[in-house]
């Protein structure tokens, strides 16, 4: 049986990580400034993460949500703390695509309606409803496309409002920052509007922070520079620093029913230990401010050049955009420099480091960069 061929792969095989640095199985070494998509918050690698999962295993490692599992309760306390949403509740699956499918969900429950606004350029992941609220036709097949779904440009109120006001809107989804579809920040000034035309028109406001929650941003979650909070919060990708797990965190005003919601895998005993070793490990080494810090240092230093259109981004969730395509430039800074990078479009290095990137690897890249421009 071969593999099912929809990647396209780089001719690198990592075989080990520590921190923000991989190794090949040629023995090269690489700094990470992608973690996989986002996915590896607190380092490659982390001792104290590594501790967690194999002391897990050697008491249990699975049963389903049919009995008590207090390491849910355990992140539960942990996230509403570090968070600061401490009066939300909880529900844990598997990825951020599953985390969006309910939080569009929950939202069609709370309210009876069937319609979603979302926005031009986003990303939400590949599962059915999803990928509906995806603004990326080659990925959405005739069967996702029959869900009802506006798009509306990002940072436009009144473009949402006049959705609103049509009364069947269920709920609007919108990412703290839009990763995949070019690190576009919503304004705060937008964001609080999303907030008060919910409100007044009774639909939910849907923060998908799979990429830009966790602490990438600087805050905990990207929409928190804003001063807003939404009813729903989708989460994935560096919550459990690499196992899989994803998680939703949901407002005081939605109730809860048994059985609207469910899952065999989400909230197992490892992916519970993983997810409450990194929210330690977040607040021993303080790696919201660090991710603030480094990340500002690095968009502060990207040199310029008439290559370079704009440098966007928060924290350590960046993208360097192009006035041409960046496929050349990415592969050396793999091959010649060994840095791993990210890509949006065909233009944009995406740049999502783990959040315990040092200032002196950051000089690494600029450097690099510099020698490659």
């Amino acid at each position: 049986m071969k593999l099912f061929d929809v990647y396209s792969l780089y001719d690198v095989t990592p075989v080990r990580g520590e921190r923000c640095t991989i190794w090949d199985d040629k023995g090269t070494e690489y700094l990470d400034l992608y973690g996989g998509h986002a996915v590896i918050s607190v380092g490659h690698s982390h001792p104290k993460y590594v501790e967690a999962l194999k002391s897990q295993l050697d008491k249990i490692g699975f049963y389903s949500n049919s009995v008590k599992n207090p390491l849910q309760e355990e992140l539960a306390t942990k996230l509403g703390k570090v968070s600061g949403y401490e009066d939300y509740r909880l529900f844990l699956d598997n990825s951020g695509a599953e985390s969006n499918e309910n939080a569009l969900k929950l939202a069609s429950f709370h309210t009876g309606k069937d319609r979603i606004v979302a926005f031009r350029k986003s990303f939400h992941g590949r599962t059915s409803g999803a990928v509906a609220v995806t603004d990326n036709p080659k990925i959405v097949s005739p069967f996702n496309a029959n869900h009802k779904v506006t798009f509306c440009e990002l940072n436009d109120a009144e473009s949402v409002e006049k959705e609103l006001k049509k009364g069947d809107v269920a709920g609007v989804i919108v990412e703290g920052i839009q990763g995949c579809g070019g690190i576009n920040l919503p304004s705060d000034e937008f964001m609080q509007q999303l907030r008060l035309l919910t409100k007044k028109y009774g639909a939910l406001l849907l923060l998908d922070e799979v990429q830009s929650g966790y602490g990438r941003t600087g805050k905990f979650f990207a929409h928190q520079w804003a001063g807003i909070e939404p009813d729903v919060i989708s989460m994935g990708k560096g919550i459990a620093n690499g196992f899989p797990c994803g998680g939703v965190l949901i407002s005081p005003g939605i109730q809860a029913v048994k059985g609207m919601l469910g899952t065999t895998f989400g909230g197992n005993y490892l992916a519970m230990a993983a997810a409450c070793a990194v929210l330690d490990i977040i607040e021993e080494e303080k790696l919201v401010d660090n991710a603030l810090e480094v990340g500002t240092f690095l968009k502060d230093n990207i040199p310029s050049s008439p290559k370079i259109k704009e440098v966007r981004g928060r924290g350590l969730m960046l993208g360097i955009e192009f006035n041409e395509p960046i496929a050349e430039i990415r592969r050396q800074l793999l091959f010649d420099k060994h840095i791993f990078t990210g890509v949006a479009g065909s233009d944009m290095i995406r740049l999502l480091a783990p959040l315990c990137l040092q200032k002196s690897q950051a000089e690494q890249f600029i450097n690099s960069f510099k020698d490659l421009l």
